[in-house]
């Protein structure tokens, strides 16, 4: 059936009026407000398993979950169960919890150089902190991240490239102070030649490295083998402390997720969205010498007053439980990589520019020739061709994120029948 409005007034417009009289763009995070593709948001009513349905009660097949946490479909009933076990005994305490042993156990057997893992509530929070810990086991202020690559929103991490290689990051953001910029260098992503430069100029200052080995906030785009190999040796080198960002794909490019894809451990890990099963939770650990610094047992400071919230925790570890099941990723991985190869071959009989990619329930579309390597690359792609194809997909009831620079996600939940509904509304809007 065809989401097309009617002449009916749409509910879904008349929220978004009303939502921008209180609420800054009418959205709490702003890749939902649609400024990017245009048009009026969609306000999501309910979710079941690989569906959401609109507050026009139009029924979309959802490829973002959430943006990336509802690796199980929404609302399954297992984690369902979990969490309605642990709500008649309380949200929130403010002190700890047995649960928050289990998934802290649960996240150290999974993850490779994990450690020691200190719960958190967002994916910022995460970053942030690791940061925080790297600079204070290492007594460096400088850190160095990929142009792409989104951290959250901490001050230091909202930060871009300067004129040249080496000079001074700007921030990205009004309210970042530039004396905080500074000590950001920013370093085109799967560039070898450059992290080598950047390590040779300032070796001694650089405390920590953090990026995504997949990224997902540029659209997906993967590191090469050499680039994190590099990573890996330069950090050990010169005393750097290495910091995979898996908040995005972390247990959705496998199991042990990057680490375990590249064959390089890191020095720490900061985790979200899976870890939360589609609550507020997330993550840093890793190495128990680096840990250690951290308050009580250090002097470095972070708290949280919501951190290991016993209700998120129950959503997170029966997911953590259930993409253990055997088989759970081959048939992720599978099924993902299926809907990338149908669309691609929908664009090539239509003769569109469009090529896509996967890994594991992780995927990216590109209206270009090639799967780009970079951030530069991705702004190389057709975004307006990429945005009239995110409305005809939304018209025909699929929900691709609303954006071309954003990866995208498939569950255990999204079956044959509903990857080739997708790819037959995919070879329609190609053909127009």
């Amino acid at each position: 059936m065809s989401n097309t409005q009617s002449s009916t007034p749409s509910r879904n417009e008349a929220l978004f009026e009303r939502a921008q009289r209180t609420i800054p763009g009418g959205v709490n995070s702003p890749v939902r407000a649609f400024r990017s593709v245009g048009g009026t948001p969609r306000f999501i009513e309910r979710a079941q398993g690989p569906y959401f349905w609109d507050a026009d009660g139009q029924r979309y097949i959802d490829y973002i979950g959430s943006w990336g946490p509802m690796i199980v479909g929404h609302v399954h009933p297992e984690v369902l169960e979990a969490v309605e076990r642990v709500l008649h005994k309380g949200f929130s305490f403010g002190a700890p919890t047995e649960a928050e042993i289990e998934i802290a156990e649960e996240i150290c057997k999974i993850v490779p150089s994990m450690e020691q893992v200190r719960m958190v509530s967002s994916g910022t929070e995460a970053t942030m902190s690791a940061l925080r810990l790297a600079r204070g086991y290492t007594k460096r202020d400088r850190i160095v991240k990929f142009e792409g690559c989104y951290h959250g929103h901490a001050d230091s991490l909202l930060v871009k490239a300067g004129s040249g290689l080496l000079t001074f990051g700007n921030p990205t953001s009004a309210g970042v102070p530039v004396d905080i910029a500074k000590h950001t260098t920013v370093l085109e992503y799967n560039n070898v030649a450059a992290l080598e430069e950047a390590f040779k100029a300032f070796g001694d200052e650089i405390g920590a490295v953090i990026v995504e080995p997949v990224a997902g906030n540029m659209n997906l785009v993967k590191g090469s083998p050499e680039f994190i190999g590099a990573l890996r040796s330069l950090c050990t080198k010169h005393g750097a402390v290495l910091i995979f960002d898996e908040v995005m794909c972390g247990f959705r490019v496998g199991l042990k997720g990057a680490q375990a894809l590249y064959g390089v451990e890191a020095d720490m890990v900061c985790l979200g969205k899976v870890i939360g099963g589609g609550m507020p939770a997330a993550a840093f650990g890793g190495r128990r010498e680096i840990m250690d610094h951290l308050a009580p047992n250090g002097t470095v400071y972070q708290a949280g007053t919501l951190s290991g919230n016993p209700v998120a925790v129950a959503a997170g570890l029966k997911t953590l439980q259930l993409i253990q099941a055997p088989g759970f990723y081959e048939k992720l991985a599978a099924q993902t990589a299926r809907l990338a190869q149908g669309l691609s071959a929908a664009a090539r009989e239509a003769q569109v520019p469009f090529v896509a990619d996967s890994v594991g329930g992780m995927f990216g579309l590109y209206f270009a020739d090639k799967i780009p390597a970079s951030f530069a690359e991705v702004t190389k792609s057709d975004i307006a061709r990429f945005n009239r194809f995110f409305h005809q997909m939304l018209d025909a009831g699929v929900y691709f994120a609303p954006s071309a620079y954003e990866a995208g996600f498939v569950s255990s939940a999204h079956d044959d029948a509903i990857i080739d509904e997708t790819i037959a509304a995919a070879r329609r809007a190609f053909a127009s």
